[in-house]
C-alpha cells in the first residue's frame, strides 16, 4: 500500500499591485466624489460668486459690465428704509407662522401618538398640503382672504365681524401670509414629532403612570424632554424657512414689493424685488450674503441656548 505524498504547504496570497493599493485607498473617495462635484457646482460656487458680485455694480442689462463698489452695496443697504422694513416683515411674519405650526404639529403628532382608528389614513393626510404646490395654495388662500368676496370674511360676517381688507392692512395681511405657511408645513412637522415620540422608551411613560402621574403631566415631564433634540431642529429649520420665505408673499398679491406700503415683504422677496424688479444684482447679491450671514445668526443662537439648557440639566 502506498503512502500519500506530503502535502505541500499553502503558498501565501498573492500581494495585490501598486494599482489595486491605490484603488482600494482611493475608492471611498471616488463613490461620493459625485455629491461633492455637484456640491460645488451648484453650492459652493455660487456662494462665493455671489459674494463676488456683491463687491460689484452689476445690472442686469449689461451683466458682463462690473464697477468696483467695495462694500457701498451693503452700506447703501442699511440705509434703505425697505431693507429695515423687509427684515422686520420677516421677523414678525416668521414668528405668526413659526410659533402656531409647531405648537399645532406638537398638538397633532401627541394625537396621532395613541392608537386611533386610521392612524395610517391620518398620517397620510398630514402630508398633503406639504405636497401641494406653494403656487396653488397662495392662490387659494387669497381667494379665501378676498375683502369682498372672501369666505373668511364671509364666516367673520356671521358673528358680526365686519370685513378685513387682508390685502391691504399690515397685520392682516400678515396673518393672511402666515396662515398659508401654517397649513403647509404643520403636517410635516407633526410626522417629525410623531417618530420622535415613538423613540421615548415606553418604560418611562409606564414608570410615570405608576406614580400616579397624569397624561399631562406624562406629556411634559416625558414627552417634551424626550423630544427636546426633536424641537430644536424643528426651530431651526422653520427659522431657515421663515428667513427664505418668497413664494407665499410673492404670490398672495402678485406684487414685488409685497402690497401698498411693503406691509408684507419678506427679504426674499426685496432681494428678488432688487434684482429682477429694478434690475441692481450687485445690491440683490448684498442682501443674499445678509441672509446668509442671518441665518448663520441665528442657528448660531439656537444652538448656543440648547447647549446651556442641556448643560444645566446635565449639572456640567
Amino acid at each position: 500500500m502506498e503512502t500519500p505524498a506530503p502535502s505541500k504547504p499553502a503558498s501565501p496570497p498573492a500581494r495585490p499591485g501598486p494599482a489595486r493599493r491605490a484603488w482600494q485607498k482611493l475608492s471611498p473617495y471616488a463613490y461620493i466624489a459625485p455629491f461633492f462635484t455637484l456640491f460645488a457646482a451648484f453650492g459652493l460656487f455660487p456662494l462665493i460668486y455671489t459674494a463676488f458680485v456683491s463687491l460689484y455694480r452689476v445690472e442686469l442689462q449689461t451683466p458682463g459690465t462690473m464697477e468696483w463698489r467695495g462694500l457701498d452695496n451693503y452700506t447703501a443697504l442699511f440705509t434703505d428704509e425697505f431693507f429695515w422694513t423687509s427684515l422686520r416683515n420677516t421677523f414678525t411674519i416668521g414668528v405668526l407662522s413659526t410659533v402656531p405650526q409647531l405648537a399645532m404639529a406638537l398638538g397633532l403628532a401627541h394625537l396621532l401618538n395613541y392608537r386611533l382608528r386610521g392612524r395610517t389614513f391620518l398620517r397620510t393626510a398630514m402630508l398633503l398640503p406639504y405636497a401641494t404646490s406653494v403656487a396653488a395654495a397662495t392662490l387659494v388662500f387669497a381667494q379665501l382672504f378676498g375683502r369682498d368676496f372672501g369666505l373668511v370674511n364671509y364666516a367673520a360676517g356671521l358673528v358680526g365681524i365686519g370685513p378685513v381688507d387682508w390685502q391691504t392692512g399690515t397685520v392682516a395681511s400678515q396673518i393672511a401670509v402666515s396662515s398659508i405657511v401654517v397649513w403647509r408645513w404643520t403636517g410635516y412637522n407633526a410626522l417629525i414629532y410623531l417618530a420622535g415620540m415613538q423613540s421615548i422608551p415606553q418604560e418611562l411613560y409606564e414608570a410615570a403612570e405608576m406614580d400616579g402621574a397624569s397624561k399631562w403631566r406624562q406629556f411634559f415631564h416625558v414627552t417634551l424632554p424626550g423630544l427636546r433634540p426633536t424641537i430644536v431642529f424643528t426651530v431651526i429649520v422653520s427659522t431657515i424657512g421663515a428667513t427664505q420665505l418668497f413664494g407665499e408673499p410673492l404670490l398672495f398679491e402678485g406684487s414685488l414689493s409685497g402690497g401698498i406700503s411693503h406691509q408684507y415683504q419678506t427679504l426674499g422677496l426685496y432681494m428678488y424685488e432688487q434684482g429682477w424688479g429694478f434690475f441692481h444684482l450687485g445690491r440683490a447679491a448684498a442682501i443674499a450674503w445678509v441672509m446668509f450671514l442671518l441665518i448663520l445668526v441665528v442657528v448660531g443662537v439656537n444652538a448656543l441656548l440648547a447647549r446651556r439648557r442641556s448643560r444645566k440639566e446635565t449639572g456640567r
